[in-house]
C-alpha cells in the first residue's frame, strides 16, 4: 500500500511538474505575443508618423487650394512631383511640372529649378500617383525643397490619389495634351 502510495504521489508530482512547465510556457508566449503585438503597434504609428516631415501647418486640403488659385494676388505656385505620364493626361490648373521627385534624375531636375526662385515664394506640391501614405514623391519633394530653405511649402493632401480627391470632386484641372482647362460638372 505504501508503495502504491508513494507511486501515486509520483505520478502526481511528475504530473505538477509537466503542468507547471505547460502553464510557464503558456505565459511565456502570450507574454511574447502581447510584446510583439506592443511593438507591432507602436511601429506602424511611428512610422508613419516618421514618414511625413510635414507638420499640419505645412498642409493645404483640395478645397482650400482651390480658393487659393482664385486669388489672383495671393495665389500659390503648385509644383506636381509626381510622374510626368499623370502630369501630361491632367493636373491642378495652371500646376507646373519639373521632374519626379521619387527618382534621382527629377529631384535633380526639381531643385535645379527651385534654386533660381525666392526662397519666400507660395509654393504648393502634389503628386496624387497612389494613397498618399505610400506615395514615393511627395515626401522626397517635400525634404529636398525644405532642405534648400523655402519658408512657404505646404502639401496638397490627396489622401487617395488625384482622380479621387481632385478631378471627381469637380475642381479646375488642365489636360496638357489638350492645353486647355477643363472644369468637371458635378
Amino acid at each position: 500500500m505504501r508503495q502504491q502510495m508513494m507511486a501515486r504521489a509520483d505520478c502526481e508530482w511528475g504530473f505538477n511538474k509537466v503542468l507547471s512547465k505547460t502553464v510557464a510556457r503558456a505565459l511565456g508566449i502570450a507574454a511574447l505575443l502581447a510584446a510583439a503585438c506592443a511593438l507591432l503597434a507602436f511601429t506602424a504609428t511611428s512610422t508613419h508618423a516618421d514618414a511625413d516631415p510635414w507638420t499640419k501647418a505645412q498642409t493645404v486640403q483640395p478645397a482650400d487650394l482651390v480658393k487659393e488659385l482664385a486669388n489672383p494676388n495671393g495665389a500659390p505656385t503648385v509644383i506636381c512631383v509626381g510622374f510626368r505620364r499623370l502630369y501630361s493626361a491632367a493636373h491642378i490648373q495652371g500646376a507646373q511640372y519639373h521632374g519626379t521627385a521619387g527618382n534621382d534624375e527629377g529631384l535633380k531636375e526639381l531643385t535645379a529649378w527651385a534654386a533660381e526662385i525666392p526662397r519666400s515664394t507660395n509654393l504648393v506640391i502634389y503628386c496624387g500617383c497612389c494613397p498618399m501614405e505610400r506615395c514615393p514623391n511627395i515626401r522626397p519633394a517635400f525634404k529636398a525643397l525644405q532642405g534648400l530653405g523655402f519658408k512657404n511649402l505646404r502639401v496638397l493632401l490627396l489622401q487617395q490619389d488625384f482622380a479621387t480627391d481632385w478631378v471627381d470632386k469637380g475642381f479646375p484641372y488642365d489636360k496638357a495634351n489638350e492645353g486647355k482647362s477643363v472644369q468637371m460638372q458635378r
